[in-house]
Order: structure tokens, then sequence, then C-alpha cells
């Protein structure tokens, strides 16, 4: 049985002073943090807004709502916690009467929270279950996965969602290791990987060999590429005019669905450019705000290395 962590015990919310920049909270103000994770974005919001700004915060990690409803206690009917996959937003703020809220946050990245949990295997050192999942009453655990996908699927998901120059070989020795026996433990899959494809030794910091292949069977189990596109189109509809939409994503794959849906809202018309004159009808609802993308700092990087690759993206609601 996992445990549920002290509150804010060695959480660190990832580029906060540009995220509440970009968010601009003021007193009176209501948001949404559709990413709970340890919540110390969703903290600096409450503070920003007090004494009567209001947060709708969402997780599908249980343990995650469990420990923000301890961390917020004392905040009263100014918070209202649920625990749900951001894919549901829309269906949650109305029931929570949120339907036109001034900020929504998402951020895309695992709290430390998660990576110290030994139970749901995010560690490359956990000897508990591989399991992967942010919510683990809801479909299969990455285990499953490993043991049910042949060798070719396994090597396009690992190529697909991890960017795996070395996905092939992977696969190969996955496949071979588990007529021995299943692959049941986060440490065994990355013994496996490290094995079979160590990586290079270049470079001051040295990223695990494992990093991609744990990245895909994440992306993989959650179905994290299919439900992000969801839940930022609910985010703009959610949005009242000047409203700001806040992304924060930590790899290549979610970063591009990123980019393209806010420059297709910047742009708005929808026709083809051999069309000479717009018949959409479609006007842009989104207008970028400060750098695209904005990164974390080096003395960030240097204080919480797993900001390191963090990309904010940042956008205002224009006018219906």
């Amino acid at each position: 049985m996992s445990m549920v962590a002290t509150p804010a015990e060695g959480h660190q919310p990832v580029m906060v002073e540009e995220v509440m920049q970009a968010l601009s909270p003021i007193p009176g103000s209501s948001h949404v943090d559709a990413t709970l994770g340890g919540g110390g974005h969703a903290v600096r919001i409450l503070e920003a807004s007090a004494p009567d700004g209001r947060l709708l915060g969402l997780d599908a990690d249980p343990a995650a709502v469990a420990r923000c409803a301890l961390r917020f206690a004392t905040y009263g009917d100014r918070v209202v916690l649920r625990q749900a996959n951001f894919a549901a937003l829309g269906a949650v703020a109305a029931a929570a009467r949120f339907e036109r809220v001034d900020g929504i946050l998402i951020d895309l990245g695992l709290s430390s929270f998660q990576l110290a949990d030994t139970d749901r295997g995010f560690s490359f050192r956990a000897d508990g279950p591989l399991d992967l999942r942010f919510d683990q009453g809801r479909d299969q655990p990455a285990s499953a996965l490993l043991a049910e996908l042949d060798e070719r699927a396994l090597g396009g998901l690992l190529r697909t969602y991890g960017e795996e120059p070395q996905a092939a070989r992977i696969a190969r020795a996955i496949v071979a290791e588990r007529r021995s026996g299943p692959i049941r433990t986060a440490d065994q899959l990355a013994a496996i990987v490290q094995r079979v494809a160590p990586g290079s030794r270049r470079g001051r910091r040295r990223i695990h060999p494992a990093t991609r292949t744990f990245q895909a069977l994440r992306i993989a189990v959650n179905r994290e590429l299919d439900v992000l596109p969801v839940a930022l189109a609910t985010a703009v509809e959610l949005l009242r005019p000047g409203g700001r939409l806040v992304v924060l994503a930590y790899h290549s794959l979610e970063d591009r669905i990123v980019k393209r849906f806010l420059a297709a809202e910047r742009r708005g018309c929808t026709c083809p450019p051999e069309v000479p004159i717009c018949v959409c009808g479609r006007s842009p609802r989104l207008r970028a705000i400060g750098p695209r993308p904005a990164f974390p700092s080096t003395d960030e990087v240097v204080r919480n290395p797993r900001a390191r690759s963090a990309r904010l993206r940042a956008s205002e609601r224009l006018a219906a």
C-alpha cells in the first residue's frame, strides 16, 4: 500500500514564478489547476487571489487529491478538489460551477511524490510493481502491456511514444527476458534497457538510458497524447475573454501537440490555402503572451534538475 506523503515534503513546482506571471491571478479571480500534483502552483494561485479567489483542482491520481485536501484544508470553500483526468475538465467544471474562469494551468510533468512512490514504478530504482498509471483504478498497468505486446508492436510503441533510437533492440531484449518470467518491477525493466542500450557517457549530466522506454510506456497506459487535445480544447471554452491558458510540457511529443493547438487557435481560419477568401468564418480565439516557449532559468535547473526539459507556453483568450 502506497503512503500519502506529507503535503509539501520534497515538492518543487516547476517554473512557478513564470507560471504566476503568465496567469496573473488577482483577488477574486477564479482558476483551474487541471493537474494538481503536489499543489505547489495551486497554493501560489490561492495566495495571489486572496481573500475570495476560487480554485478548482483536478488530478487523475487519487493520492495527489488526498494530499492536496490536507494541504488546502484551511482555505475552506475557496478550493474545490476533484479526482478526475483533465479530459473530463468540461463536465467537472460545470458540476463545480466554474463555468467561466480567469486562468487554467496544465502541468504535464510527474510530481516528486509519484517518483518517490515505490508502488507505482515511475522511478527506475523502484522495486515495486511496474504500474505507471496515474489512476490505478483504470485500464491496465505497464507490466501487462509488456506481457501482451509482440516484439514488433512493442518496438513501435517505444519508437513512437519514446522516440527511442534503440527501440528494436530494447523490444527484442524484453521479449527474450519474459520467456523466462514476467517483467514485474521498474528496476527489472531499467536493468534490461541499461544492459542492451547503455547510452552515451558524453556530457556532464547523463540521462538514464531507460528514460525514453519509461516515457513511452507511461504515455501508452495513460493515453496521454489522446486526452491532451481534449483538455486543451475544453480549456479554451472555459476561459472568459482575457483569461489565460498556461501549459508546461516536458517532452517533444506533448509540446508539439500544445504548440500546434495554440497556433491553430491563434490563426482561427481553417480554410485551405488555395481558397482566396475565408469561408469557414472561424475567428482567432487566443493570442500568445510571453516567449514561445519559455524555459526554466539556469538557477532553477541547478536547484531542481527535473525542470531541465520544461517548456512553458501561455496564451490569452480573445473576445468571443
